[in-house]
């Protein structure tokens, strides 16, 4: 079995297959748990998920009969999948505070603050975040570097924080599902069999117009709600200015790390190269010690520029400040895990199929499996995963292409995980823009709305969707 590769209802033993009554049994114990704990209770997600992993745990153990070994075995795998981002969380939590030091983010915020206006601060800000987010191929990384330096810019010009982090997350996502170094373009390509620029190519349209939109959306909120009034620009300016020797050196990591993605190299080793670049800059630029810089990569940032806001903003925790955050992607991946070795949700992607009459409602009821499993497991990857190997087969059967399961998957699974409180990409981007949970800037989260909508209409209006000719189908069929 490939590393991507679902269990199907089919692999599953009679006697380990469950019932979709059964399955929903876990399930609602999952939605229940994250519900209640997360949403009614306002605890932070780790307890909820927990409450989920050992609900689902028992109950396969006693109903489905699996052993403890097998259990454990189940959530491994979804650890598995997701050990590159959790390798990259601590990579990026680390680089923060590196860039922090070396003057990178306080130079972007500086600099920002002097060429760009109220009015058009929200549309230039997504733009800006999609054009990072396509030439590294990470949203994470895009919102981590970029989506901080813009927080402190939208301070210091009276946007609203949350404002600010919608636009950004918005940019970074849209970019994100552009690119062909992004982990979850490639994935959304490998499960479905599909050529990664076609995918690319498949996703354009309906990705412009619910980024659009979007824009379209900010810039309407820059000229009627943002008061200009309201911009302070010297109470950030000035602070930066005093605290850290501004020039271009500074910009040293942003240039290494962006140009090694633009090169091709992947993520992981891009952001590294951009942490040694950023610990030689604070020694160079900023005059600090070489025990002190890899300090600041381990233990964050505490800066005294005699501005409290400022302060906060470029409060970073370091590599141990990953912990909270990687606590919770753990916690996700082992549910998600659980949930899928299982059969839980192969039954539930087996009973869809039944309602599935026409190649509309397979395109839509695909969006609605990738949502759904991103809210059930909470992490990303399995909204790709599960959904497009499950579904494959039908879209044979219907005639379209791979790449309208592709397109399907990745338009309504990847951007909808900041949507869920609890979601492992929903509590990264509340923990590096420093809010208590991700529905603080979700109403300004335009996109994450938008991708899905778009999706939905263009299934029942039969836009963009690559209807096979007989002599295609025919030659998937041999195949």
């Amino acid at each position: 079995m490939s590393e991507f590769e679902p269990l199907s209802y089919e692999d599953l033993a009679p006697s380990q297959r469950p019932s979709l009554a059964e399955a929903l049994v876990p399930v609602g114990a999952v939605v229940v748990a994250l519900g209640v704990g997360s949403g009614y209770l306002g605890l932070a997600p780790h307890g909820p998920l927990l409450w989920a992993i050992v609900v689902t745990g028992l109950f396969v153990h006693y109903r489905l009969g699996y052993d403890w070994e097998g259990i454990y075995e189940a959530a491994a795998s979804g650890l598995r999948m997701g050990l590159q981002a959790i390798l990259i969380l601590f990579v990026i939590y680390g680089l923060i505070a590196t860039w922090t030091s070396a003057g990178t983010i306080p130079g972007l915020m500086y600099y920002g603050l002097g060429l760009l206006s109220p009015a058009i601060f929200l549309p230039v800000a997504a733009l800006l975040a999609a054009v990072v987010a396509v030439a590294v191929g990470s949203s994470w990384t895009t919102v981590g570097t970029l989506g901080v330096a813009f927080l402190g810019i939208g301070e210091g010009l009276g946007i609203p924080a949350p404002m600010t982090a919608g636009a950004v997350v918005s940019g970074a996502y849209a970019g994100d599902k552009q690119s062909p170094l992004s982990d979850t373009t490639n994935l959304a390509a490998a499960v479905t069999d599909s050529d990664l620029y076609d995918h690319i190519n498949a996703m354009r349209v309906g990705t412009l117009v619910a980024f659009g939109l979007s824009v379209l959306a900010y810039a309407a909120l820059g000229a009627v709600v943002i008061d200009p009034s309201g911009a302070n620009v010297a109470a950030i300016s000035d602070p930066l200015a005093s605290s850290y020797a501004l020039g271009p050196l500074v910009f040293l990591p942003l240039l290494v790390t962006f140009g090694f993605a633009l090169y091709g190299i992947p993520a992981l080793p891009s952001l590294l190269a951009g942490v040694f670049s950023g610990v030689l800059t604070t020694i160079v630029a900023q005059g600090v010690s070489f025990t002190r810089a890899w300090d600041v990569f381990l233990n964050g940032t505490a800066p005294e520029t005699g501005s409290e806001v400022v302060n906060e903003l470029l409060a970073a925790g370091g590599v141990t400040g990953s912990a909270w955050t990687i606590a919770v992607v753990v916690a996700a991946l082992s549910l998600g895990g659980l949930l899928e070795r299982t059969g839980i949700l192969a039954t539930l992607a087996h009973h869809l199929t039944a309602a599935i009459d026409s190649s509309a409602s397979l395109v839509a009821g695909t969006g609605v499996a990738a949502m759904v499993t991103n809210a059930v497991t909470a992490q990303q990857y399995m909204s790709i995963v599960v959904p497009g190997l499950s579904l494959r087969s039908l879209y044979d059967e219907y005639d379209l292409e791979t790449t309208d399961l592709s397109r399907a998957v990745e338009a309504a699974g990847t951007p909808s995980g900041p949507l869920f409180p609890w979601h492992a990409g929903a509590v990264y981007m509340a923990g590096v823009l420093g809010f208590a949970t991700s529905w603080a800037f979700v109403p300004y989260y335009f996109f994450g709305f938008l991708s899905p909508a778009v999706l939905f209409v263009m299934a029942y209006t039969g836009r963009g969707t690559g209807q096979r000719t007989p002599t295609d189908a025919a030659t998937a069929a041999d195949d």
